[in-house]
């Protein structure tokens, strides 16, 4: 199994927390917060995985912002994110970023997350419930396949 840094930033109601910490726990990675990444040292690690929340289709501007901060030249690297519509396309920003800092994305993932982001709120918000088991259970097979291939 490969060692694994999931790095990530779940700001309204811990979705994107949930499944980070359902990733570290199937991956035996270690988990941190975007904001705690000056303190660790990535070089330890074969691979990190990217972890944000989604807003107006593009994940949080912090992880955009951190994530341009690492040099990952040759770095094994996937992505992932939740959302109102769980849409990995919304992982494009992200993943063009890592990728034009010379990494090697190995995998993307989305699922829903309850959103109650902008005018979403005056509705009660959509994909209530969500992270839910089944999205829990497909974010474990995504890492699993990662970290053993």
């Amino acid at each position: 199994m490969k060692k694994c840094l999931i790095l990530y930033d779940s700001y309204h109601h811990g979705n994107t927390e949930k499944i980070a910490r359902a990733m570290a726990e199937q991956a035996n990675a270690k988990i941190c917060t975007i904001d705690k990444v000056p303190t660790v040292r990535t070089e330890e690690y074969e691979i990190i995985g990217f972890g944000a929340g989604i807003a107006y289709g593009r994940p949080y501007d912090k992880m955009l912002k951190a994530a341009a901060r690492f040099s990952l030249q040759g770095k094994a690297v996937f992505v992932f994110s939740t959302s109102g519509m769980g849409k990995a396309k919304y992982n494009s920003a992200l993943i063009e970023l890592l990728k034009n800092a010379g990494a090697s994305l190995v995998g993307s993932f989305a699922c829903k997350g309850y959103d109650t982001y902008g005018p979403i709120k005056m509705v009660g918000g959509i994909a209530k419930g969500h992270p839910d088991e089944e999205d829990v259970a497909a974010a474990k097979q995504f890492i699993q396949r990662i970290v053993v291939s």
